[in-house]
């Protein structure tokens, strides 16, 4: 088999397609709709490619299939195509393939090897930035901008490496590791809190004013600190405040692993939050708007300026955590997995 990232061209080829989900072709994918085999499936879709690369029935399943594609750039996409090209090769490393691949697509810390791994593949700890935002793509050719296509060209040959040499690239996944060392540092220091409601499956999370200014996060440019907070908030439902001028930056998502049709993570049912809508805007008297936000895989609920641009709230944290408990009662039911 060999990989070429899809296109058009392909759309009549017979198609293994990992990761990512091409209509008409095998999937081996954790992506909504997939057809992966129900004895191959798993929460990643590395860990799917490695139940494949280890399965007697392989071969006659993937009979007539010489191309192995995939729709998109990020850890989990290369790190799936790599096992399914390396078969043997990959099992070999699958502790260390699967929780990189955790740290990619669902932002979570299994270590902190896999961590950097993620950092050097796709760039930050966000896995939701489309196209190629990667310091070891950058490197490889030598800063200039390439697609996605041209990515997995350059990153293939180098995942082994990356995976058991992961140290000898410190300059490429240095500055992204601080940001995420230092929003860790900042939970474990308690300057950063997480108040768990187990009632309503809430995690209501307010990070530190410290992690901002110059050099810091700005909730109007950055992502979320994603891996520090799947790293601290366990709820099915997360609010995030944020400060922000003289108010606070709000968003609310689910977690970060719940947009993936997953095996042992429990999957999450979405809320009807349009009540809660309906009531922050009422209390914010016209300040900013309060919106249902689904521009992220996993985003609920936003706050913003009449602009469309992240603002600051006037309500306080737990006014906002108190409405959208409110919001949640009856409906904390987790989808059966």
């Amino acid at each position: 088999m060999r990989f070429e990232f899809y296109h058009e061209g392909l759309s009549d080829a017979p198609l293994l397609s990992v990761d990512g989900t091409v209509e008409g072709a095998l999937h081996l994918s954790h992506w909504e709709g997939n057809g992966t085999p129900e004895e191959l499936r798993a929460d990643t879709s590395t860990e799917i490619a490695l139940n494949f690369a280890a399965w007697p029935r392989r071969e006659e399943w993937a009979r007539g299939v010489e191309v192995i594609t995939n729709n998109h750039f990020d850890a989990d996409g290369v790190l799936s195509v790599w096992s399914v090209l390396n078969g043997e090769r990959a099992l070999g490393l699958r502790g260390e393939l699967v929780s990189a691949a955790e740290a990619g697509d669902f932002s979570e810390f299994p270590n902190e090897a896999a961590v950097r791994v993620s950092i050097l593949i796709q760039g930050g700890d966000n896995p939701f930035v489309p196209g190629v935002s990667s310091p070891l793509v950058e490197h490889l050719a030598r800063g200039a901008k390439v697609d996605e296509r041209r990515a997995y060209e350059l990153v293939l040959p180098e995942v082994e490496r990356v995976i058991t040499r992961t140290g000898e690239y410190e300059p490429l996944w240095r500055e992204g590791w601080a940001w995420i060392e230092r929003t860790l540092e900042s939970f474990a220091a308690g300057r950063s809190r997480v108040v768990e409601d187990e009632a309503s499956k809430l995690s209501v999370v307010t990070l530190a004013r410290d992690l901002y200014g110059p050099g810091g996060f700005d909730p109007a440019r950055h992502g979320a600190p994603y891996t520090a907070l799947a790293h601290n908030a366990r709820g099915e439902v997360i609010l995030v405040a944020t400060p922000y001028g003289d108010g606070w930056a709000y968003r609310i998502d689910y977690a970060y692993y719940s947009w993936a049709e997953t095996r042992t993570r429990p999957r999450v049912a979405r809320r009807n939050l349009s009540g809660l809508v309906g009531r922050l805007n009422v209390s914010e008297r016209g300040r900013g708007v309060w919106k249902a936000d689904r521009s992220e895989l996993t985003s609920a609920v936003k706050f913003f300026d009449h602009k469309g641009a992240p603002a600051a709230s006037r309500l306080e944290p737990d006014e906002v955590a108190a409405e959208l408990r409110e919001a949640l009662k009856g409906q904390a039911v987790s989808l059966a997995t």
